[in-house]
């Protein structure tokens, strides 16, 4: 091991003898008492000593060697520790291609912070490019969302869609005006592979992955080009994720409202289905109005604001990456909302249905919480 502290953490000074690493409450750790021999230690965790020559140098400022090694435990332990030689085979993988690390130092930082562990932005990092991630839609969102998470290092982001590119499917973060008339499927994937950091990762086209949900995706992003599909998402779409396993995330924007959410963790979480039940029950008028507004085709183009449908893809791939990294972001089971001029996200928690075929109704809250951790850990592991 080659300590060092972590370099993404600003440090500073409270008062004689207590270090503060970080600024903000989400991830700052203080740390003390600190003697003077001690704060002169620290500037030796730089990743490029080892365990026995941080002893030998130790000594020279009166610190003994069970010091050093308690030392370095108390800032192990508080998440303050990088092993910037972190070890395995996708780890070693990362470092060989060439420009990948570097262009991921600031996920990897982000990463390091986030998962306290030595080595442990490192593992992640490195895992996103074994996931198999499917985004369905290539619209504003959509697209916005592959290029984030192909950026991010998933290692396979296929997009599905359908036609060909519009004017108003162009944005800064997606598809680009050179695009336009081309299929959009084959525009996203361009996409994909310009935003990959490195080499570019295998899409649908190349690795022969089918359409359907089968093992082996990771994740669905459900972002299609007309928002109504994720604010009333029809339980019908998803049946075949449903008996799958697979996880699913809602995201899109529809009438100058944005929707993230929900992560459905299939058997452990509220589905479509669920919120479509829950939903009749709250309002008989509800089914009546949703006919009319899934019959008939619309032509309008879809009132789906540039900034807003950016905001909604960042922190739909941002969520998925944290699922994806091993955490339950706050969409799972849960839809953030939020509509223009005011843009003020509020959640929604969405409720298991009994009668929904889904089954996540079917546990208590504490066997529920349970199988969401492992249908997790089976997914994202």
């Amino acid at each position: 091991m080659y300590p060092m502290l972590k370099p993404a953490l600003r440090r500073a000074w409270r008062g004689r003898g207590t270090v503060q690493f970080g600024v903000t409450p989400a991830h700052a750790v203080t740390l003390g008492p600190m003697d003077i021999a001690t704060s002169s230690f620290l500037e030796l965790l730089d990743g490029t000593r080892g365990l026995p020559l941080l002893r030998e140098e130790a000594r020279a400022l009166d610190l003994s060697d069970h010091q050093v090694d308690t030392l370095i435990r108390r800032l192990t332990d508080a998440g303050l520790i990088e092993d910037v030689r972190s070890v395995g085979p996708a780890s070693d993988a990362l470092r060989n291609r060439p420009g990948a690390l570097e262009r991921h130092r600031p996920d990897l930082a982000s990463l390091s912070v986030v998962h306290p562990e030595p080595g442990g932005g490192m593992r992640r990092l490195a895992a996103r490019r074994a996931m198999r991630v499917q985004v369905r839609g290539a619209g504003r969102v959509g697209a916005a969302i592959a290029a984030v998470l192909s950026g991010a290092g998933v290692g396979r982001v296929e997009v599905l869609d359908g036609g060909h590119t519009e004017h108003w499917d162009v944005s800064p973060g997606g598809l680009p005006p050179a695009a336009v008339g081309e299929r959009r499927d084959t525009a996203a994937r361009q996409l994909v592979r310009r935003s990959a950091g490195g080499s570019a990762p295998r899409t649908a086209e190349t690795a022969g992955a089918s359409e359907s949900g089968e093992p082996g995706l990771s994740l669905i992003v459900v972002a299609p080009r007309d928002g109504f599909g994720v604010y009333v998402p029809d339980p019908r779409s998803a049946e075949q994720w449903i008996t799958s396993g697979t996880p699913h995330l809602y995201a899109g924007v529809v009438e100058a409202t944005g929707v993230v959410g929900p992560l459905v963790l299939p058997g452990g979480t509220a589905c479509a289905g669920c919120l479509a039940l829950t939903r009749a029950e709250a309002d008989e008028e509800w089914p009546r109005m949703l006919s009319q507004w899934r019959s008939g085709r619309r032509t309008a183009v879809q009132a789906c604001d540039l900034g807003l449908a950016t905001a909604v893809a960042g922190l739909a791939a941002t969520h998925a990456l944290s699922f994806l990294d091993g955490d339950l972001p706050a969409s799972t089971g849960t839809r953030w909302e939020t509509a223009l001029p005011l843009l003020d996200w509020r959640s929604e928690r969405i409720t298991a249905h009994l009668d929904c075929c889904c089954g996540a109704a079917g546990h208590t809250v504490r066997e529920r919480v349970s199988g969401v951790d492992t249908a997790h850990d089976t997914m994202a592991g």
